[in-house]
Order: structure tokens, then C-alpha cells, then sequence
């Protein structure tokens, strides 16, 4: 974390559904109207719509500039395969543009690892040693778990006490199993070993079923380095 108090942005519990109808829109698959009627039909009052449409925006409606070129192949991947599953995109997309959605996932996936479930308690015990021990980082940690549990990734169980994990998700587009390395990689932010990229614990909810050396060496945005006389690494391009 580049910060003592990193910013936290992520401030909105977001359902697939309403992240599946921004990105449909940027795809020019769907209409504002329909994200809207969404929005609408969720009840949310005017500052919480426009705090939600702030982070559907950050997401897919009108990224950060630097993750632009990002966010249009994330686009390019849904409209060549319409059965590459929104919450994988939407997950890459968070993990690249929240660093506090990313350190959300990051130890939900590390604490659940073993057993398939964890203490919500430890995640916001362990969020708080990172952002600071208040009010904002424990409701905003509840939007993320939040959040997760609507894309597919966990389910709340015991009045939201445990974390228990669903059946991972099976990316095996090969566009899109690259572009969530290259998403996890961003969250990163530094050169992972090419062996460790299956066991990214920030890309917990999902099985990447490619071969994942072969295809970060292709990859146009990623590039992948030798370190000593065994190992390889990869990283982001460096003319980003």
C-alpha cells in the first residue's frame, strides 16, 4: 500500500446484476435505461444511487484513464464470448481499480484456503490494521463482502459471521484467463513468479483452466522476465 491511510473508493454494495447491465452498456449490448431501471427497482435514495452509479462508472461506464485501454479489451473479451462469466470481469476490473475490494478478496482468499471458510471478523480485524481502525473501514469491508457474495464468490452464512466459499468459477477463455492475470498482476502492483500465477489468492473465486506460462508469454501486455537459472517472473508491460 503506497499510503499510511490508503484511499478507499469501493464504497457501495454493487449486485451482478447492476454490474452486468453497466458493462452490457459499455459493450453496447444493453441501454442506460435498463442499468436504470435496475437501480430503480432497488430502491436506493438519491445519495446511495449516486454513490452507486460512481462506482458502476469507476467499473465499466467511464474508467480511470489508465485503465481505459484495460477495461475496452475486459469489453472486447465479452462481446467475442458472451459466455465468459460477467463476475470474472467485474472481479478483474475491481481488483485493478480498488485496491481495498483487491485487499478485501486477497484475504478472504488467504484465510479461506485451507478450509473453504472463514471468520469475517479476522478480515475486518486484518482490513483495519490496514486502513485504520474506524467506522468507514468496517462498512465499507461489509460492502465488499457484500458485494462478493452477490457475484457468485462467497456466502454469508451464520447473520454474516463466517465466509464460506462457493464452487469456483471456470475461466477458460483464453483472452480472459490472461486478462485476469494481467488484472491481479495491476492489484499487485510488482512481478509475480510465473509457478505462483495460478495460486493468486486475489483471484480466489476462480479455477483459470489454461496453461498459464504459455499464455502470459504471448500476451501482448505482459512480459515475462528470467530471475536466475530456473525461475520466471512476470510483469506489466512497462510502457503503460
Amino acid at each position: 500500500m503506497a499510503s499510511s491511510s490508503p484511499q478507499i473508493g469501493f464504497d457501495r454494495f454493487i449486485a451482478i446484476e447492476w454490474a452486468a447491465a453497466a458493462l452490457k452498456v459499455r459493450a453496447e449490448l444493453g441501454t442506460l435505461d435498463e442499468l436504470n431501471a435496475l437501480l430503480d427497482a432497488a430502491g436506493l435514495g438519491v445519495a446511495a444511487r449516486k454513490k452507486t452509479r460512481t462506482v458502476l462508472n469507476r467499473l465499466w461506464l467511464a474508467p480511470r484513464s489508465e485503465l481505459a485501454d484495460f477495461a475496452e479489451r475486459g469489453v472486447a473479451i465479452l462481446k467475442a464470448d458472451p459466455s465468459v462469466p460477467i463476475a470474472a470481469l467485474t472481479w478483474g476490473m475491481a481488483i485493478a481499480t480498488y485496491p481495498f475490494f483487491g485487499k478485501v478478496a486477497e484475504l478472504v482468499g488467504r484465510l479461506s484456503a485451507l478450509q473453504g471458510d472463514c471468520a469475517s471478523a479476522e478480515v475486518h480485524r486484518r482490513m483495519s490494521e490496514a486502513y485504520g481502525e474506524r467506522e468507514g473501514t468496517y462498512r465499507m469491508t461489509n460492502m465488499v463482502l457484500q458485494s462478493q457474495a452477490s457475484w457468485g464468490a462467497i456466502e454469508r452464512v451464520e447473520k454474516g459471521k463466517r465466509l464460506v466459499r462457493m464452487k469456483p468459477i471456470v475461466v477458460s477463455d483464453e483472452q480472459a484467463v490472461v486478462w485476469l492475470v494481467e488484472a491481479a498482476l495491476r492489484y499487485v502492483g510488482k512481478a509475480v513468479s510465473v509457478s505462483a500465477l495460478s495460486s493468486q489468492v486475489v483471484l480466489y473465486p476462480f479455477v483459470l483452466d489454461q496453461p498459464l506460462g504459455y499464455l502470459v508469454s504471448k500476451s501482448p501486455n505482459l512480459a515475462v522476465h528470467s530471475q536466475g537459472s530456473s525461475s520466471q517472473v512476470v510483469s506489466l508491460k512497462a510502457s503503460e
